[in-house]
């Protein structure tokens, strides 16, 4: 149980001193280095959810965030939409891949390369944040930052999309759990309840439902074992 943090996180140096005892359970720039892997998240199509949102309406052209974008198809497909878009990945290789997409569909995303808790983001400037598959990466001791931060970097009315693992696809393992076994799973899995739980103090849900599968010549992703979750931020106080 030598893991598990015995002084409160409050501060940058404190979360590195966590993260340092529980590492990924995915090093990311390897996974798209190794080029050999075929997943479904790798083609260049945009998620479900994220068109739906569009065509209903929820979301509008504007400025957008990608947390954890990836190759960017979600990222293209906002700036397709009309946005202006900031794409944000740890893994140089899946941004380079990212960029090259972008190009030849002629669209234009700021791509850049790092973590989202180290890029400088501006207060009250996007108007969509999303997240697809960032969240249930994320080392427990960082969520409620990683919550917050989307809250302040959102304007007043901003709406956060989100996909993650439910506890088919992922992991459903407890916090204590993994500071116990001092190592992060490939993904933890949310029942419902754990997930509108661990976000009700930071976003209030608008929609939570699992992902609609899509046949694969739908020209969107969308596969059993995910989440769809549109959430807007509670008042600040």
């Amino acid at each position: 149980m030598s893991n598990i943090p015995e002084k409160p996180i409050h501060t940058v140096k404190d979360a590195a001193r966590a993260d340092a005892s529980i590492p990924d359970g995915v090093d990311w720039e390897h996974f798209y280095a190794r080029g050999d892997r075929t997943p479904p998240f790798l083609r260049n199509v945009p998620d479900e959810n994220l068109v739906r949102y569009f065509e209903k309406g929820i979301f509008k052209a504007g400025r957008a965030v990608d947390l954890g974008c990836g190759i960017g198809r979600n990222a293209i497909y906002l700036a397709k939409a009309g946005c202006r878009v900031d794409a944000i990945d740890l893994s140089k290789t899946a941004v380079e891949q990212g960029r090259l997409i972008a190009k030849q569909e002629r669209v234009n995303v700021n791509f850049i390369v790092g973590s989202v808790f180290d890029t400088p983001l501006s207060d009250d400037h996007y108007d969509i944040a999303y997240d697809s598959g960032l969240f249930h990466h994320l080392q427990p001791h960082r969520r409620p930052g990683y919550l917050s931060l989307i809250r302040t970097v959102l304007k007043p009315g901003g709406t956060l999309g989100m996909t993650c693992f439910d506890t088919t696809a992922g992991r459903p393992v407890d916090d204590g759990e993994v500071y116990v076994e001092g190592k992060m799973p490939p993904g933890i899995g949310y029942s419902e309840d754990r997930l509108r739980d661990t976000l009700r103090d930071h976003f209030e849900i608008l929609e939570l439902q699992p992902m609609v599968v899509q046949p694969e010549k739908s020209g969107l992703f969308g596969i059993p074992g995910l989440w769809t979750i549109l959430m807007k931020p509670v008042a600040r106080t």
